[in-house]
Formats: structure tokens, C-alpha cells, sequence
């Protein structure tokens, strides 16, 4: 299965890398960083950037797509270059996917009109507006359309899509040789209080 992962400026690199590791690890799965032309993209932090080694027209058809989410989201939905290519290269993929605020890119590209859809809990009400159905849950599928919550969010998202596409025993197999098992220092349910400090430190506006 041939995977894309389009990168553009203020993409959050959890929501690319940790699907990006899950997926490369599944034997026959290549994974690509593309962008509008190849090279370095900075990320939400503006420290470290990411390589796109090939551009948009390179992968015309991958099996995979993976749009990831980050701060970079609303002047992404305005990429047409991006938006354009999402909605071509979605013609001819098994899955087509979005990480967090990504989804927000999916419909820009017009590919969430009436569909099931999550994102980051600070956002996914505001699909509704864009004529999809806000779902409050880590992973949602709805046809070949998969979207998946927060950040790491994306990594049960992958292996969920190896479990489907390749069986449950390789994505089980891909679980272990990345030692996810994540047993957080925080109960998020007692964590509501903090929403709006987290909301500061996220800034996403739509």
C-alpha cells in the first residue's frame, strides 16, 4: 500500500509521525511526505521541518492519504494546490484519512459533505458547519473516509487501517514493535477544567 502524507506550514508533527511510524513499520507499506514541490516544511512550532520528498503531481494515486492537522489548518483549506489534489487523488484511494484539525482540509477539498467525521475535541463542533456530522469519537469511519480525533489520535487511526488492510495480526504485530501502549500520567475526564488554557495553547480558528 502506497501512503501519502501531505505536509504544509503549521502541520502539528505527531499528527504526520505517528501515523507515518505505524504504517512504515507494516511490511509492504511505503509511506511519502508530499507538498507542493519537495523539500523542508516547518511545523506548528516553527522548530523542526519535515520533507516532503516528492511533490502533489508526483503522487497522483496513492492507495493512502493522510492529512494531518496543526495551527497551519485554515490557510491550508485555502491551498488549492493541496485541496485540488485531495479531491483528484481521493477518485482512486482505498482510504482517505485526517488526523485532528486535518478533517477541516478534507472538507475544504469538498470530501466531507454528509459524511461521519471527528477532530480535536476543541473543534470537531464546528464541523456541522461545513455540512458534515460532528462525531465525538477517537476514530470514525464512514466509507473509505476515515477520521481520527486529537493528535495521537492518529496512531490507533493507522492501526486500525492495518487491522482492515492487512490483518489483525500484522497491525497487532506493528502495536508491539512500537511499544504503544499508552497508560497517561492524567485521567483526561478529570481534566475539563483545563480546556480553555489548552484551547490558548492550541489556537485554531475556523
Amino acid at each position: 500500500m502506497d501512503v501519502a502524507i501531505p505536509l504544509y506550514p503549521g502541520f502539528t508533527a505527531l499528527d504526520v509521525v505517528g501515523p507515518y511510524t505505524a504504517l512504515a513499520f507494516a511490511p509492504g507499506w511505503t509511506v511519502t511526505l508530499v507538498a507542493g514541490r519537495p523539500g523542508p516544511v516547518i511545523d506548528d512550532q516553527r522548530t523542526m521541518s519535515l520533507m516532503a520528498t516528492a511533490s502533489y503531481e508526483e503522487v497522483p494515486r496513492p492507495d493512502v492519504i493522510v492529512v494531518p492537522g496543526g495551527p497551519g489548518t485554515v490557510p491550508a483549506m485555502s491551498d488549492k494546490a493541496l485541496t485540488d489534489w485531495l479531491g483528484s487523488a481521493h477518485e482512486h484511494t482505498t482510504w482517505t484519512t485526517s488526523v485532528c484539525s486535518g478533517a477541516f482540509v478534507l472538507a475544504a477539498a469538498g470530501l466531507l459533505a454528509g459524511k461521519r467525521a471527528t477532530s480535536h475535541w476543541g473543534w470537531v463542533e464546528h464541523l456541522a458547519g461545513l455540512g458534515t456530522e460532528p462525531v465525538n469519537e477517537r476514530v470514525v469511519f464512514d466509507g473509505k473516509i476515515v477520521t481520527a480525533a486529537g493528535v495521537s489520535s492518529g496512531i490507533d487511526m493507522a492501526l486500525e487501517l492495518l487491522a482492515r488492510d492487512a490483518g489483525e495480526l500484522t497491525a497487532q504485530t506493528v502495536q508491539l514493535a512500537i511499544e504503544y501502549d499508552p497508560r497517561p500520567p492524567y485521567d483526561m475526564q478529570k481534566l475539563g477544567a483545563l480546556r480553555e488554557e489548552a484551547l490558548k495553547l492550541i489556537d485554531v480558528s475556523f
